[in-house]
């Protein structure tokens, strides 16, 4: 059975409120742990994925229980690994999954629950939904996690999260009911942006994209994100009226003269920028 899940608002800055309950913010895939009749296990968008991840199927958790949480890999210093991740996610030979899921296993960490003992408990407060995860999910399960919160304290845990170079924290009202299927003000994230400067070395014709590239020359890779129309507008104009070198679907700029100011999340192990967003132009 399947439940849109609560989506969260973002905001810039952490805070300190101890009506809100602050958590860690996990770099993963959004997942939905059912177990209403049979077990089943769902993305955010509705995808059953539930025999791609062998290793989380445990009669452990009660009949009846639908779970919110993130699945992640763990690298060798415990933090999670998003492409790797990604890399087992899209794996769904039959015969190559009993294998990675022992190689390479997830862990699926709980924030919430939505339905306990077959009934819906999304009208309760988060608090005592809380309380009901305790409940159902037993310590010694070796592939499903609570994720801990604590009151109050947003700014302690974001500057904690900064100095272990982790992707963000989630702040919510400790009075919040579940929102089924919609983005709530109640849940907030704050996400440990990196910044830097790059120079715009070209654009794709077709699908829009930038093609950036660090001071020393390597590639930080495509930028498809928070750029405005006018900002787009500019650079299009600019290959008008410059020599510019066209190679397929790319229109390459002859110099570095243009520059920008992008947020990422973190670099790849390619050495690229993940998921860089537009903030301005630099000089």
């Amino acid at each position: 059975m399947f439940i849109s899940p609560m989506l969260l608002h973002k905001v810039e800055d952490p805070f300190d409120d101890d009506e809100w309950l602050s958590e860690l913010k996990l770099d993963g895939i959004r997942f939905l742990y059912s177990s209403i009749d049979t077990t089943k296990f769902y993305t955010r968008h509705g995808n059953e994925v539930t025999e791609r991840f062998l290793e989380l199927a445990t009669n452990q958790v009660p009949k009846g229980t639908i779970l919110d949480g993130e699945i992640i890999v763990s690298d060798e210093n415990g933090k999670p690994d998003f492409e790797t991740l990604m890399s087992r996610f899209h794996i769904r030979n039959s015969r190559r999954i009993p294998i990675i899921s022992k190689n390479k296993p997830v862990t699926f960490c709980a924030f919430d629950v939505i339905y306990h003992k077959g009934k819906k408990v999304s009208h309760l407060p988060l608090a005592d939904r809380k309380e009901l995860l305790t409940e159902i999910i037993p310590e010694d399960l070796p592939r499903i996690a609570k994720t801990l919160s604590v009151k109050g304290n947003g700014k302690v845990l974001y500057d904690l999260v900064k100095s272990q170079d982790l992707e963000g924290i989630v702040l919510k009202r400790k009075d919040s009911k579940y929102e089924i299927g919609k983005r709530s003000q109640n849940w907030l994230k704050v996400i440990n942006y990196k910044y830097d400067t790059v120079s715009i070395a070209g654009f794709r014709k077709s699908e829009f994209g930038w093609l950036l590239r660090f001071p020393d020359g390597r590639s930080a890779g495509v930028m498809e994100l928070g750029v405005p129309a006018e900002a787009r507008g500019i650079v299009f104009n600019l290959a008008k009226m410059v020599p510019v070198k066209e190679t397929g679907d790319y229109i390459y700029f002859p110099d570095d003269s243009l520059k920008c100011k992008v947020k990422y999340r973190t670099l790849t192990k390619a050495g690229l920028l993940r998921l860089p967003s537009f903030l301005e132009f630099a000089s």
